[in-house]
């Protein structure tokens, strides 16, 4: 009963997050609000929380007596007794497991049931880092596709100052030629992303279980929050679910190998029997027609050892199972956290290149459309030079989304989530 209205609080507390955090309005929803909505909507979550449910219903089912067993007997050639015949016979019998075998199987079953929640949990932040990776992939093509709109309002402005030189005689015609080649390029870029950006949409509305045209509100940046733990941490994966149900499941094998120790012992029914005798034609007989009331008890007599024997061994064998298991996905929680925090250390060292280098490249094109300006020569650069500037802030974007979807996969095996 605790374990059950410990949940019952958590889902109260659960279900009031999410109508507060889904209250807020469409332009202004965050990455967090998307999260809640994934909560609330997402038929993978909702899925795993019935499953949650469900498992609660186990311990009272396993926990009750068994049934009482009635039966009725009624005579077609009543038996004849001394003290009159007897017409019918009625017995109650009920059976009792030795003592403690129900609290163990309640236990064990609540075990279970906590195990179940962890994987509702898992199941939750696995969809999370879903939306955010997805969110992150919209974000890059919506920044690329912004500085694809602002590489060709550069090009514009190249192309009057290719024109104006060429009309002055300082300069050739190729120039400009040049300039609709490269304004064609950013062109065609910008409509493959929008192309691109419709799948990716098409994913991220899923997750969210919601209309796949709906539109999404991607904000101009993300943030990232460093949660770095030292990778040598005792307590690294001490918050991850995947661990935290292996180890409930532990506990309620342990528990399980209790009952099954237990339902080796013998039950014990208690019962009554009770007979309807009729009168008989004697006078001064005396208990002459008295019913008969017999109380009876039961003992079963579990002899047959090998049956119990095998359950033990069966989850003595599931215990170990769950060890190793336990074990393997520790060592793929490692794993993948030492790829993320590299993935992290990669994109912060790339992004720091990449702003130096794009402010190198701006002072440098500066320097080409000054010397242009003057002598009508190294446009060519000029060209190069703005590609070199466009694929640093494209990289710049890139290696910005790479840390993010790293540092999501660090909160993801450590369990930080919103």
């Amino acid at each position: 009963m605790e374990t059950i209205n410990k949940y019952k609080i958590l889902k109260i507390n659960y279900l009031i997050l999410v109508l507060v955090l889904y209250a807020t309005s469409v332009n202004s929803q965050t990455l967090n609000d998307y999260l809640s909505m994934a909560s609330q909507n997402n038929p993978e979550i909702q899925s795993a929380y019935k499953e949650f449910e469900a498992a609660l219903q186990k311990a009272p089912q396993v926990s009750s007596l068994p049934d009482p067993s009635l039966t009725m007997s009624a005579f077609g050639r009543m038996i004849e007794t001394r003290v009159g015949a007897q017409e019918a016979r009625f017995s109650l019998m009920q059976m009792f497991p030795w003592f403690g075998t129900l609290e163990a199987k309640k236990n064990a079953a609540n075990l279970m049931a906590e195990a179940t929640f962890q994987n509702y949990l898992d199941s939750r932040n696995e969809v999370f880092l879903m939306v955010k990776n997805s969110y992150a992939e919209i974000y890059e093509i919506n920044k690329m596709i912004h500085l694809e709109e602002k590489n060709l309002e550069i090009l514009d402005n190249y192309r009057e100052l290719a024109l104006s030189k060429f009309k002055n005689g300082k300069g050739a015609m190729v120039d400009v030629v040049r300039i609709d080649i490269k304004r064609n390029e950013s062109a065609t870029n910008i409509q493959l992303l929008k192309d691109q950006n419709e799948p990716f949409q098409i994913e991220f509305n899923s997750l969210l279980n919601r209309e796949l045209d709906v539109s999404i509100n991607i904000h101009d940046s993300l943030i990232i929050v460093e949660n770095k733990v030292p990778f040598e941490k005792d307590s690294l994966f001490n918050s991850n679910p995947k661990l935290i149900r292996l180890d409930k499941k532990l506990l309620s094998l342990e528990a399980e190998k209790v009952t099954e120790r237990k339902e080796g012992l013998p039950m014990i029914g208690l019962g009554l029997d009770y007979s309807i005798i009729s009168k008989r034609d004697v006078p001064g007989l005396e208990m002459n027609g008295q019913d008969a009331i017999m109380p009876m008890l039961t003992v079963t007599l579990p002899i047959f050892r090998k049956k119990y024997n095998a359950k033990q061994k069966e989850v003595d064998f599931m215990m170990q199972a769950t060890t190793f298991e336990k074990q393997a996905i520790k060592n793929k929680l490692q794993t993948n956290y030492s790829m993320a925090s590299y993935n992290i250390s990669k994109a912060k060292t790339l992004k720091a290149l990449y702003i130096k280098q794009t402010e190198s490249t701006q002072q440098a094109i500066s320097l080409l459309i000054a010397a242009y300006s003057n002598s009508g020569t190294d446009f060519d650069e000029i060209l190069r030079m703005n590609q070199d500037l466009l694929m640093l802030q494209t990289a710049t974007v890139t290696a910005n989304k790479n840390q993010f979807i790293a540092q999501s996969s660090i909160d993801y095996l450590i369990s930080k989530q919103e």
